[in-house]
């Protein structure tokens, strides 16, 4: 027998860009498919409270991944909604959880939780050592408030919950809408437009001097899969793959993969976002045998893939 063979498991957010891997991950560590239960927004809207009590009836386990998120320019026109939105998801959602006496609860936050001058790699123990970059913020505290929680439900009741902070994912099925959409896709949009096009030049947001660190999705799976299986403490997890990359790098990286030659025009009046991230990751290795597999290049070239046979 598996940790997973008679386990029930409700995974928010589970149709999602994460979450349609996580399920398959699970699925590879031995959880059946039937015993994972995947509530669309459609059906439930985790924002109403008896919504988050039928979610979690009757299940062991509950992995929140579900979320309102974007870009910076996206964060920048939405702070009040992107705030309530995740903030009340999260909190009802395990307080649901707890008052059902659900087993674990797996709370999947957020890099932008990090103060804004954190000093690289971002170590756990930095977490509340200022405040963070101001155009992720509200998002950003609102999934900080879920280790607030965790910690205070597992010092006052018991409760196993356990919090994870993964770095920027990227990979095959992002999300690719440019009004909402994270860098690399967005960049990896930009840039085959401009090849098939024939457009001599793609601008970028900001100066290109911040740095980014990515994860492969299906690495960040593996991740989640792993803590729940074997992690029980208080403390915050950083999931991350070690390194970091400028955005100027990144962008002359995707441009070479995807084949554009042109120039690459930077408009400086745009932001920046935080100016680094790097995560320190021997927590996640120590703790729950988590490393990341699929490195930038690799995982770039299956995500070009993915979006020029889908789009």
């Amino acid at each position: 027998m598996t940790f997973w063979d008679e386990k029930r498991v409700l995974v928010t957010g589970g149709a999602g860009f994460l979450g349609s891997s996580l399920v398959r991950t699970l699925e590879r560590h031995g959880l059946p498919g039937e015993n994972i239960r995947v509530p669309r927004s459609r059906d439930l809207d985790l924002r109403r409270w008896e919504d988050c009590v039928a979610a979690v009836e009757g299940v062991d386990i509950v992995i929140h991944l579900a979320a309102k998120v974007g870009g910076i320019g996206y964060n920048m026109a939405n702070p009040g909604s992107l705030f309530y939105d995740n903030a009340v998801m999260g909190i009802q959602l395990m307080e649901a959880a707890r008052q059902a006496g659900v087993a674990k609860f797996v709370a999947v936050g957020t890099i932008c939780a990090y103060p804004k001058f954190t000093p690289v790699p971002f170590r756990e123990e930095d977490l509340w050592n200022g405040y963070p970059e101001e155009t992720n913020a509200p998002y950003g505290l609102a999934k900080k408030m879920l280790l607030v929680q965790a910690q205070a439900y597992r010092q006052q009741y018991g409760f196993n919950a356990i919090y994870l902070l993964p770095v920027n994912l990227y990979g095959p099925g992002d999300n690719f809408d440019p009004a909402s959409s994270h860098v690399i896709p967005a960049l990896i949009r930009k840039f085959v437009e401009a090849v098939e096009s024939g457009a001599e030049s793609v601008e970028v947001w900001g100066t290109g001097a911040a740095s980014r660190e990515f994860l492969y999705v299906d690495d960040a799976a593996e991740g989640i899969a792993l803590a729940a299986e074997r992690y029980d403490k208080p403390d915050p997890v950083n999931l991350g793959a070690g390194f970091e990359i400028t955005i100027r790098d990144l962008a002359t990286l995707i441009a070479d993969l995807t084949g554009f030659t042109g120039e690459i025009v930077r408009d400086t009046a745009k932001p920046d976002g935080q100016p680094r991230r790097c995560l320190a990751v021997s927590r996640a290795e120590r703790e729950f045998g988590f490393r990341a597999k699929v490195d930038l290049r690799e995982g770039l070239e299956r995500t070009i893939a993915w979006y020029r046979e889908r789009r």
